[in-house]
């Protein structure tokens, strides 16, 4: 099982950890930004002496072509089966680095040091790793573990309000999923208020991760139980990709925070949940992100991302839907029509 820690000296803990490992070598992965930005402020012997890969910032980075340039210059540094890998960055750089690892020559162990508050309650725990394909999310990739994960609020200063935003429609979709008075916690957060309360925000964010790691130390692949860590995840990265398909790419989080209000009007309509909760927290998600626009022609592009998601499993579309918060319900199969009724309701809610 990995180790996760939640501390406000990342440095230290990340020498700590390296040391333990002996590895023959360290390289750091990281994107142009957090290169920039974090990777030369980290208080850490152990990163200020490694070599840095450094890839393209974005989503649109996170390619076989990326990871291929990754192998190469791992095999440049003169990367061997016993040296490890520190990725730090966003969710993009942990899954690709994490996938990157634990490919070349038949695994490495890597480290996972999110920068962002999305990377840090999501991507970097639970070992997914992976890149996208044919305009699919994450379609290549393998389950891995990183040896450790070092989750810090320190580096969120870097952060633009955005990718803040970005993180916090996971932090929701946890509390959906654990309950009332999680949720009441996160809506009433202000998390478009800066700066922070870096003690109070770690706090909150171990709860929603220790939720998470519950969930996937029983379910380590997500065979049945995990699955519910999907909510808003069939209709959110169908609004990702089809952003990315007209060329204009969304965070995200944003596309996440956008596909919890279409689930949650399916689970209003075929699971009774409550329609008090369904408008305050569209009201709370329209507050934050704004609307994604697309017309009813565009309902066959979306029900066609839909139903060549990766949790489907003989082309139907899955989703994971709420009957209450903190009560879901796994691979509840929707009907085309029942999912085209609830983008029309979704359109007329989110105005």
């Amino acid at each position: 099982m990995q180790r996760i820690v939640f501390t406000t000296t990342p440095g230290r803990i990340i020498d700590e950890i390296v040391h333990s490992a002996s590895p023959s070598s360290v390289i750091v992965l990281a994107d142009e930004n957090t290169s920039r930005l974090v990777v030369p402020n980290i208080d850490s012997e152990t990163v200020a002496s490694a070599p840095v890969i450094i890839i393209a910032a974005g989503d649109e980075a996170k390619t076989i072509t990326t990871a291929s340039h990754v192998w190469d210059k791992l095999s440049a540094l003169g990367a061997t089966r016993h040296s490890l890998l520190i990725n730090v960055g966003g969710g993009m750089v942990t899954d690709l680095g994490g996938f990157a690892a634990s490919t070349f020559k038949r695994g490495i162990e890597f480290i996972n040091v999110p920068t962002t508050l999305l990377g840090a309650v999501d991507a970097s725990v639970g070992g997914k790793t992976g890149v996208n394909h044919g305009g699919f999310k994450n379609e290549v990739g393998v389950f891995n573990e990183a040896r450790a994960v070092v989750l810090s609020t320190a580096f969120f200063n870097t952060l633009p309000q955005i990718e803040l935003r970005s993180g916090y429609a996971e932090v929701l979709k946890h509390a959906l999923l654990i309950g009332v008075d999680e949720v009441n916690r996160w809506l009433d957060y202000p998390i478009e208020l800066f700066p922070y309360e870096s003690n109070r925000l770690l706090g909150m964010i171990e709860t929603g991760v220790n939720f998470k790691l519950h969930i996937v130390e029983q379910d380590p692949h997500e065979q049945g139980l995990r699955r519910c860590l999907n909510l808003g995840h069939t209709v959110g990265h169908a609004f990702e990709s089809f952003a990315l398909m007209r060329g204009t790419p969304v965070p995200h989080g944003h596309a996440v925070a956008r596909g919890l209000v279409a689930e949650l009007i399916l689970s209003h309509l075929k699971c009774g949940f409550d329609g008090s909760w369904l408008h305050r927290l569209a009201k709370r998600i329209l507050a934050l992100y704004g609307n994604q626009l697309f017309t009813c022609d565009d309902y066959p592009t979306l029900l066609n991302l839909m139903h060549h998601d990766k949790k489907s499993v003989h082309g139907e579309i899955n989703c994971t839907l709420l009957t209450a918060p903190g009560q879901f319900v796994n691979d509840f199969t929707v009907e085309d029509s029942d999912m085209c009724t609830a983008l029309d309701i979704y359109r007329d809610l989110m105005e």
